[in-house]
């Protein structure tokens, strides 16, 4: 106990400075160093970096599937008429263009596929606080969300078209149906995955209801809700084209649906192919202009990403 006592107090004496007081520079070396762990070290990647690691693989794959696809049909493996050459789909990709119809098309789906989703983004994320907080409104159509988010979006295109008939309206109804239960049972999972101190402590500040779910719940369930919200999108467009391919008409204008069935109609495989490859660049690029970033903010606020 001696030695013990005479250690505890030789370390009080080298916590004090030469006047006696309490050294702060070990507490000050302590506590930077503490703030050091803490701080993200987020730097900007240089141009050259981003295009070797970010540009180059995806342009990499997209070279190596034209050089498959030409050494296929320079083989001769199938038809032409199956498998046209990539010439041919550019032919039709230029004639579009020539004719000022591509942007035209692009736009018809994008704007019906981008109202459609914000829609269903107004409706699915109450609807989706509503079933996270009420445990009877979960027990009542929490399932039914599960298994309407698990129902083809085409299902909904026959009923959808005798209800309201082969209009705009038509198709925003077939998104609907696709996209809310997504919305909504992504910010389910988001919310069911917040620490409950987390909501104690917001109660204890005062934040409660309308307060609570905007301040508290929705930030902290922001990375789950995210994601419905990807899945929200991914739903939208298919249940888009869907709806595009089975009630294409006149009146509802030429979208990529309508070409697509269009090719189909005429046995046009250069302009199927085209319709295809048209649909999923709208997709991807979707993803990369507003779902990456606003993934990439969600993760840097919570000092998960530390480059990019």
């Amino acid at each position: 106990m001696a030695s013990t006592e005479t250690t505890d107090v030789k370390d009080s004496r080298d916590a004090k400075g030469p006047d006696g007081t309490a050294d702060s520079s070990g507490l000050g070396s302590l506590e930077a160093g503490l703030d050091a762990l803490e701080t993200v070290q987020a730097q900007r990647i240089p141009v050259r970096e981003v295009l070797v690691k970010k540009v180059l693989p995806p342009l990499s794959a997209v070279v190596l599937v034209l050089v498959v696809w030409q050494v296929l049909v320079s083989a001769k493996v199938t038809d032409e008429y199956k498998l046209p050459a990539p010439s041919a789909v550019w032919s039709s990709l230029t004639d579009m263009w020539l004719q000022g119809t591509l942007l035209d098309v692009v736009w018809t789906s994008v704007s019906r596929g981008l109202l459609g989703f914000l829609l269903a983004l107004a409706i699915g994320t109450p609807l989706g606080l509503l079933v996270a907080r009420v445990k009877f409104v979960r027990a009542a159509i929490g399932p039914i969300l599960s298994g309407l988010q698990s129902l083809p979006s085409v299902a909904w295109v026959p009923p959808a078209v005798l209800w309201l008939g082969l209009n705009d309206s038509m198709m925003y109804a077939v998104i609907l149906l696709g996209a809310v239960p997504s919305i909504a049972n992504g910010l389910v999972s988001g919310v069911d995955q917040v620490p409950p101190l987390y909501l104690r402590a917001g109660r204890t500040l005062g934040a409660t209801g309308v307060r609570g779910a905007w301040h508290i719940l929705m930030p902290a369930a922001l990375p789950g809700y995210l994601a419905g919200l990807k899945q929200g999108w991914a739903f939208s467009w298919r249940s888009l084209m869907a709806a595009e391919i089975i009630a294409s008409s006149p009146d509802l204008g030429l979208g990529l649906g309508q070409l697509l069935e269009n090719g189909r109609n005429n046995s046009d495989m250069p302009g199927i192919f085209l319709a295809i490859f048209l649909i999923l660049i709208v997709g991807i690029a979707i993803d990369l202009l507003i779902f990456s970033p606003l993934e990439r903010r969600v993760l840097r606020g919570r000092g998960l990403l530390v480059k990019g």
